[in-house]
């Protein structure tokens, strides 16, 4: 039977399948580091043909908690999420501490950070970057492309574009390390003081590019979020446009309830 019904609605048994598989592996029944059982072991369980399992195995993957090796079949992963706290993770008093966003969400989480940095220097902002910076289609910016990694693990990609006008006085800021803090404590010090940073978020599945960055079975859900730095003169100093790794972040938000 191909279908069960369930509130009025026809769901279909990959599906079915699929949401058992991925209830196995939230409940540990299937641990970080199992192999999910073969395409033939999972017909003879389910009594369905090989192509019912392939869709199911296709649902599953785009949980993002499997991957798919070559030759191996799909392996769960051992990638618990890392808390994104956007209420805490910009506060000043970690720049002053010297330790960048990233660092210091990773150390609150007990997990071991590095960052690679893939490209830094000049480039023409694409145009909604150019729009949020306040510049002209194709202005001359500051760009810095950096892989980040939790316990061994891609997890983040980020780039960040700075007005050009705003950071050609600022050498740090074209090294690979710039400093305690980061980008953010370096361009405050010059004088750029924050007065908010204002992110958008959006969900969608990963491009293959993405997919191969990050590590992650294609189709995996991402997280696209796009952050402009804001300073007290209102002026955008930064646009960071990064894509996550959805299962690894759980993102938490303070917001006041005052008028």
């Amino acid at each position: 039977m191909g279908t069960a019904v369930g509130g009025g609605r026809a769901v279909p048994r990959y599906v079915q399948i699929a949401d058992e598989i991925v209830q196995q592996i939230r409940a540990g029944v299937l641990k970080p580091g199992d192999m999910v059982p073969s395409e033939s072991e999972l017909v003879d369980r389910y009594g369905v043909s090989g192509g019912t399992i392939r869709k199911a195995m296709v649902e599953v993957r785009a949980s993002g908690l499997v991957e798919t090796r070559h030759g191996k079949g799909s392996l769960v992963k051992a990638r618990p999420p890392v808390r994104h706290r956007s209420s805490d993770r910009f506060r000043r008093s970690h720049r002053k501490g010297g330790k960048a966003a990233y660092l210091a969400e990773s150390e609150q989480a007990g997990a071991t950070a590095k960052v690679s940095v893939l490209f830094i220097g000049p480039a023409d902002a694409p145009d909604d970057i150019a729009e949020r910076l306040g510049a002209d289609p194709g202005a001359k910016v500051l760009a810095r492309r950096r892989l980040y990694f939790r316990n061994g693990t891609p997890v983040e990609t980020a780039t960040s574009y700075l007005p050009w006008d705003v950071v050609k006085d600022i050498p740090e800021l074209f090294s690979e390390n710039p400093g305690p803090g980061g980008i953010y404590a370096r361009l405050e010090d010059d004088g750029h003081v924050f007065a908010e940073f204002v992110e958008t978020l959006q969900a969608r599945p990963a491009s293959k590019a993405e997919s191969s960055e990050l590590a992650l079975s294609p189709g995996s859900p991402v997280v696209h979020l796009i952050r402009d730095a804001v300073t007290e003169e209102g002026r955008v100093v930064e646009v960071c446009d990064t894509l996550m790794a959805a299962d690894q972040f759980v993102f938490s938000y303070r917001i006041p309830a005052a008028d």
